[in-house]
């Protein structure tokens, strides 16, 4: 759909979607009309370089050639079927994303919220089913974000905030440790305790990436007390922070794993990834879905994580997300520059990140802000130099004109 195919303004198409659809956040001013690569175009035609890539999800950029081609020759294919039905799209993507991550069994689900579920209930079914009905208690990280779902918020780690409040009570077994602070999480664990979560990089935490010695303490700790750890890698899989999960730049492997976001190149997918022995307590009726695992989202997955790997756009984000980074040590009023590859955090020394991110979408440039004080920037892993250098210049003269009032 082309919104000069309606015949309608866009103010007129605004008041439509004040008038039928619920608005929780304030919208950029303007129509994404179409996109290609690295650029959202407007209803009127101006272009706004994507930073945000559609928050962590738009890899390859938008309208990715062999995506979108993976999407139309599925389509005209095989839409849907049930999951009583074997479908190629499937099973090729299975038996691609369990070797190129070195995981035994796959799970599809539809979203990053639905995978984070299916992982805290997996891990409670282990427990159960090994150690008994009281083995179910999983610690999360504070300013964790795991998902919108009874289970992931009140897995995510922030109490009081608008993701919590007014929906009590909270579901049993869920408690909070410090972020990269090994002995707060152990001292969070008891005997019930199945599982430990956590993000590799707290994104919505304000990009805060954990420390080898945490998550290798975490591994050791889970070990010796016979818990899973579980990775909660939405944001960072897929080559977001230049390696193709996050877990590799650590070189602690997870016992579970979430992944979607970048998963699907811009199709709704997600799924949990395991081991052969814990994914038996998942058995006939523990677990299941209606799409997870749609043929046209399998399709599009298998294109996008196989032009990310063929086209070694791992090594793109790691040199080009380091490029950036100095870059952006250079803006006025940095505290801090953040992150690993493609996703990448800038604190200020003052509450402006909001006033930032609607003035540079402005002039032509989409980032979000993650807290009151840090922006974040996810785009597409084979963002150039130059991508980077128009991005940086625009968010330099945004934040001087912030400062300047």
């Amino acid at each position: 759909m082309k919104v000069s195919e309606t015949g309608l303004s866009k103010e007129e198409l605004k008041d439509l979607a004040s008038k039928y659809m619920n608005e929780t956040f304030k919208r950029f001013d303007f129509i994404a009309d179409s996109g290609n690569g690295m650029y959202i175009t407007a209803e009127n035609g101006d272009k706004y370089l994507d930073f945000m890539g559609g928050i962590a999800v738009n890899a390859t950029g938008h309208c990715n050639k062999r995506v979108v081609e993976a999407i139309k020759k599925q389509a005209e294919t095989m839409i849907h079927a049930s999951g009583y039905c074997y479908t190629l799209p499937q099973i090729m993507l299975a038996k691609l994303i369990c070797e190129s991550i070195g995981m035994d069994k796959i799970v599809y689900q539809n979203s990053g919220a639905e995978a984070n579920e299916a992982m805290i209930k997996l891990a409670r079914k282990f427990g159960t089913d090994n150690y008994g009905p009281e083995r179910y208690k999983i610690v999360t990280a504070a300013n964790s974000f795991h998902g919108r779902t009874m289970a992931t918020l009140f897995a995510t780690g922030q109490p009081n905030s608008a993701i919590q409040n007014g929906y009590a009570p909270m579901i049993q077994g869920l408690s909070y440790a410090e972020y990269n602070n090994l002995e707060s999480f152990k001292a969070a664990c008891d005997e019930n305790t199945i599982a430990i979560m956590v993000e590799p990089i707290q994104g919505e935490g304000g990009v805060i990436p954990a420390t080898k010695e945490f998550l290798q303490g975490l591994r050791d700790f889970c070990d010796e007390k016979g818990m899973l750890l579980l990775f909660d890698e939405v944001q960072t899989g897929w080559g977001r922070t230049g390696e193709l999960m996050g877990y590799m730049a650590y070189d602690v492997k997870p016992d579970i794993l979430s992944m979607a976001k970048a998963m699907g190149g811009g199709m709704p997918i997600g799924a949990i990834c395991t081991t052969d022995k814990i994914i038996k307590s998942f058995g006939p009726g523990a677990h299941g879905t209606t799409f997870g695992g749609n043929p046209v989202c399998c399709a599009a997955s298998y294109a996008e994580i196989t032009e990310i790997i063929e086209n070694k756009l791992c090594d793109n984000a790691r040199e080009v997300g380091d490029y950036f980074r100095n870059e952006l040590k250079m803006l006025p009023s940095v505290k801090e520059v953040r992150g690993m590859g493609m996703l990448i955090g800038v604190e200020f020394d003052k509450d402006i990140a909001t006033e930032v991110k609607y003035l540079a979408a402005d002039k032509g440039l989409l980032i979000t802000a993650v807290r009151p004080s840090v922006i974040r920037m996810a785009p597409a892993l084979n963002a150039t130099k130059e991508d980077c250098d128009k991005a940086f210049e625009i968010l330099n003269q945004t934040v001087n004109e912030v400062l300047s009032k």
